[in-house]
C-alpha cells in the first residue's frame, strides 16, 4: 500500500547532518504519523553519506546518484521517480510529498501538523514549517516574493528596522508567536510539503535554478495557478541554514545572484529587470570596496581578497 505522504531529503556531503536530520523525522514519524515513506537523494557526497544512511536507515529509499544534480534536480529526480512529471498525478501515489533539507530537526509532531494543515485547507497547496535555529533562536521561515527592496537591503547599508520589515520580504513575528497558520507568498525550501495535485498541475523546480531561489520560482507558478501558501507555526523545525552551500562560497555567491537574475528575468517587465541588474552591479562593486578594505585591514589574505573579488566580478558580468 502506497504511504499518504512522501518525504524527500536531498544530501551533499552532509552525513552527519543528514542522519540527525533522518533520525529526528523517523522518530517523529513513529510517534505521531502520518504514514509515510522517505527517500534520500545523495548528490555524489565524498564523504560516506549513502554507505551510512544504508547502514543506520535501511528503511529509507537511497538513490546515490553519480553527480551532483543540485538541489532542484535532486529533488526532480525523486519526483520522477514517485511517478510525477508529465503524467499527472500518480496512480495509487501519495496524497503529498514533503521536500525536506538535510541540515533540519524535526521536532515532535511537527511533519502530522504540516499534513493535517495541507489537507484540511481545500485551496492550500503549500505548507512550510516554523524554523528556528540550533540554539532556539527565531529563523524567518516565509517570505514575500522578493523585490527591488530585498536587493537595496541585501547591498546596502539600510536603516536596521528595515531588515525584519515587509519592505524585505518579512513577515511579523506575532504572526508565528500567534501560532496559528498564516497564509505567505512562500515558504522556505527547508520545509516545503506540497499536495500531489499541485505538482501535477503546476510542473517541478526548474533546473536552471542549480541552487537557490528554485522554491520562489515554483512558489510563484503555484500561486498563478489559484493555490494558496502557508506557514504553519504549530510545525516546529530546526534549520542549521547553510551546512551545504558553506562548503562552496564562493560558487555559492555567482549561484545565488545567477538565481536571482533568472526569477527577475522569468517573472518581471523589463524595466524592472533592469533596474535589478543594475542594482546588483552597483552592490558587486560597494562589495569589491569592502574586500579591498578588509584586506588592507589585515582581515583577508591576499588569495581570499582576489578570490572574493574574481566572484564578485563574475556576478557583475551575468
Amino acid at each position: 500500500m502506497t504511504p499518504d505522504l512522501a518525504i524527500i531529503i536531498v544530501s551533499w556531503n552532509t552525513r552527519d547532518l543528514t542522519l540527525d536530520a533522518l533520525r529526528t523525522l523517523y522518530a517523529d514519524l513513529d510517534a505521531h504519523g502520518p504514514d509515510a515513506a522517505v527517500w534520500v537523494v545523495d548528490n555524489a557526497s565524498s564523504d560516506g553519506t549513502p554507505d551510512a544512511i544504508r547502514e543506520q536507515f535501511p528503511r529509507a529509499h537511497l538513490v546515490a546518484s553519480d553527480t551532483n544534480l543540485g538541489f532542484a534536480g535532486g529533488n526532480n529526480h525523486a519526483l520522477r521517480l514517485l511517478g510525477f512529471g508529465d503524467r499527472g498525478v500518480p496512480p495509487d501515489g501519495p496524497k503529498a510529498v514533503y521536500l525536506l533539507n538535510p541540515d533540519t530537526r524535526t521536532q515532535p509532531g511537527a511533519t502530522r501538523a504540516l499534513y493535517d494543515a495541507l489537507l484540511s485547507l481545500p485551496n492550500a497547496g503549500v505548507v512550510g514549517a516554523r524554523l528556528s535555529h540550533a540554539d532556539g533562536s527565531f529563523q524567518h521561515s516565509a517570505f514575500g516574493f522578493p523585490g527591488l527592496g530585498q536587493l537595496i537591503v541585501d547591498l546596502f547599508p539600510v536603516p536596521g528596522r528595515l531588515h525584519d520589515s515587509r519592505f524585505n520580504g518579512r513577515y511579523p513575528r506575532h504572526l508565528y508567536e500567534a501560532g496559528a497558520l498564516f497564509p505567505v507568498d512562500h515558504t522556505l525550501g527547508a520545509t516545503m510539503m506540497l499536495r500531489a495535485e499541485v505538482i501535477a498541475q503546476t510542473g517541478l523546480f526548474d533546473e536552471r535554478y542549480f541552487m537557490y531561489c528554485e522554491e520562489i520560482d515554483w512558489s510563484k507558478r503555484i500561486r498563478r495557478a489559484g493555490w494558496e501558501i502557508y506557514c504553519v507555526p504549530a510545525a516546529h523545525v530546526v534549520h542549521l541554514a547553510g551546512q551545504s552551500t558553506g562548503q562552496i562560497r564562493l560558487q555559492s555567491i555567482v549561484n545565488l545572484w545567477r538565481s536571482r537574475l533568472l526569477l527577475f528575468e522569468k517573472y518581471d517587465p523589463p524595466l524592472k529587470r533592469a533596474l535589478a541588474r543594475q542594482i546588483i552591479r552597483w552592490g558587486m562593486r560597494r562589495k569589491i570596496a569592502e574586500t579591498r578594505r578588509a584586506f588592507a585591514a589585515g582581515d583577508l589574505s591576499a588569495a581570499e581578497r582576489d578570490a572574493l573579488i574574481d566572484a564578485y566580478r563574475t556576478v557583475q558580468t551575468l
